[in-house]
């Protein structure tokens, strides 16, 4: 795969593991990218500029906003992220990445393998995992009207945060 968008210029990756499958055992998202980005995540700014990167289909219901984030469009209408530059500043981006996870995300689930680093993202989405509980301790089940950013980003992260 050769990658050429606004952040990276003739990267190139390759793919050697079948679409959505063969994760690692320790890796269970409830969400696949195209889910997601039908549901709405990061205000639709995400993937408006690598779409040639990845199938089509995964665009088909995406919310979209080409010209900037619009936290309307996520699922649960507020802004959930933190900038790029948190992410730079803390060194939780790759340099295969500089999108961050849902980046890496995309390409493990396209079927990149990158040992040391997948292990490192798969680590921090486990850990993003105490979010879960915390919606669980605090809220009423399914009542998607509690703690409604930390739902948010738990859709940032794959996983399914309408099924608390």
């Amino acid at each position: 795969m050769i990658v050429n968008d606004r952040m990276q210029k003739r990267y190139r990756y390759a793919l050697t593991a079948p679409v959505g499958r063969n994760f690692d055992p320790e890796f269970a998202p409830e969400l696949t990218p195209a889910e997601m980005l039908a549901l709405g995540v990061f205000g639709g700014k995400y993937m408006t500029d690598c779409k040639k990167e990845f199938p089509k289909s995964w665009f088909a219901r995406a919310k979209l906003s080409p010209k900037g984030k619009d936290p309307s469009l996520n699922l649960f209408g507020i802004d959930a992220s933190v900038p790029l530059s948190t992410w730079r500043n803390n060194g939780w981006l790759h340099p295969d990445d500089p999108r961050g996870w849902f980046q890496w995300y995309c390409r493990y689930y396209m079927g990149r393998r990158m040992p040391e680093e997948d292990a490192r993202q798969i680590k921090r989405w486990k850990a993003f995992r105490r979010h879960v509980r915390q919606v669980q301790k605090n809220c009423e089940p399914g009542d998607l009207f509690c703690r409604p950013r930390q739902r948010q980003a738990l859709l940032h992260w794959a996983y399914d945060s309408r099924n608390i």
